[in-house]
């Protein structure tokens, strides 16, 4: 059963009790991400999760990772383009510990300039890391190309130079902004008693401060056939195709995801098969929806060699083609239903993911549906329903793509075929 609750300054509380677990997992979800950050904050939401690892006023780096060893729990972060989100899983009896270390790091973290400084350049590296790997690459050129001139073009790492110039009144200031009772979504699952949690998180996080409420800066996937190539000097050429997905609330984003199973997200479906299987062109192939508060958009990955790049793009583009005009088969529209259905149910065996759905959605969405509810909405889905968003998410005209390898001819081709 899911609770919803509100804690004495205003925090909402989302809660599902697990009664055959003996674990729980506590996640505090923040409304900041890369998307609330102006020119020059660019990277300080991811930076500033980080640094609230690196000791409060009553722990220092090291108690925060030995006290939850010592539980046999994780503790642990991840920044967003819209949301932070820090999180816990201890056993049962060890939530009290959880909740005090994640109000520990949200409200005391000491943020000193000498952590700051030598923070700087692990987030450097952690950028530099990024730029290392070509499909990291492709991801993040496609989303900047995607969203040019909008608050999601902008990563979540930041650059180098702004990362360099963060200091302790920037990272306070940025925190008092956004990190406010109607900013934050606290979100628990497993085994707990409604009424002993609620006087916990009262207790623990009594410090954050009312108000609050950011105003939601949208952006919107750009008209027009466009492709973006990177001259990198790497062995494969990474592909990254983009056309229209579907925002976070919109309804159809259940036959989205049968689309996407169907088309390119398991090992059984179309592009896996057609690619890797039977042409043996790529090792790695895939596709994905990717949905935000007010837009989305569906990619399609694959690297291959120089050699075989224009093929594989080739084979992607007439697949897309094939399923504008004919769509899936009965069996591969049950077979994805069937996947999609198997695939949540093993996912609500752990904790974590639960708490972490039932979190991002309170937070981004304002509402959390039951695992009722969630697979008789999947099941409803239609033949009829897939086939109705095909011409809106494979949309030809609004093909995009990026390309990272070594410039050359094929990388050419890739282009004037995107282009059309």
């Amino acid at each position: 059963m899911i609770f919803h609750d509100t804690l004495s300054n205003g925090v909402r509380v989302v809660s599902e009790s697990m009664e055959h677990f003996r674990s729980v997992s506590l996640g505090v979800w923040v409304d900041a991400g890369s998307v609330c950050e102006d020119e020059k904050e660019s990277g300080v939401s991811h930076f500033i999760e980080h640094m609230l690892f690196k000791g409060t006023e009553k722990r220092s780096a090291a108690d925060i990772a030995s006290e939850m060893d010592a539980v046999g729990g994780n503790l642990n972060a991840f920044t967003a383009k819209e949301c932070t989100c820090f999180y816990a899983k201890v056993l049962d009896e060890h939530i009290g510990l959880a909740a005090d270390m994640l109000s520990d790091i949200l409200l005391r973290s000491k943020l000193s300039p000498e952590d700051i400084e030598r923070e700087k350049g692990v987030v450097v590296e952690e950028i530099n890391m990024t730029q290392d790997t070509p499909e990291d690459v492709a991801h993040e050129t496609l989303c900047t190309l995607l969203y040019e001139g909008t608050p999601l073009e902008k990563p979540i790492l930041g650059t180098q130079e702004t990362v360099r110039s963060f200091t302790r009144d920037a990272l306070a200031g940025y925190m008092d902004r956004l990190y406010r009772a109607n900013d934050i979504v606290i979100a628990c699952a497993g085994s707990f008693e409604r009424e002993k949690l609620l006087s916990t998180l009262n207790e623990s996080f009594a410090g954050i401060k009312p108000g609050g409420g950011r105003e939601k800066k949208a952006g919107a996937y750009g008209a027009g056939r466009r492709v973006r190539l990177v001259d990198k000097d790497v062995e494969q050429t990474h592909l990254c195709f983009s056309l229209p997905g579907l925002a976070a609330n919109d309804e159809r984003r259940y036959a989205m995801l049968v689309l996407n199973n169907a088309l390119g997200g398991s090992m059984s479906s179309r592009l896996f098969q057609k690619v890797r299987e039977e042409k043996g062109l790529a090792y790695t192939i895939y596709s994905y929806p990717t949905s935000y508060a007010d837009t989305g958009y569906f990619a399609l990955y694959a690297g291959a060699g120089r050699d075989k790049a224009a093929e594989v793009a080739r084979l992607v583009l007439d697949e897309l083609a094939l399923i504008r005009k004919e769509g899936f088969s009965k069996s591969e529209f049950r077979r994805a239903k069937d996947q999609l259905r198997g695939n949540y149910l093993l996912g609500q065996e752990n904790t974590g993911s639960r708490s972490s759905a039932i979190g991002k959605a309170k937070l981004l969405l304002g509402e959390v549906m039951s695992e009722e509810e969630l697979l008789a909405r999947l099941e409803a889905v239609s033949e009829q329903n897939v086939a109705a968003i095909v011409s809106v998410m494979l949309d030809e005209q609004k093909l995009c793509a990026s390309v990272v390898g070594k410039l050359g001819p094929e990388m050419k081709q890739i282009e004037s075929m995107v282009k059309g």
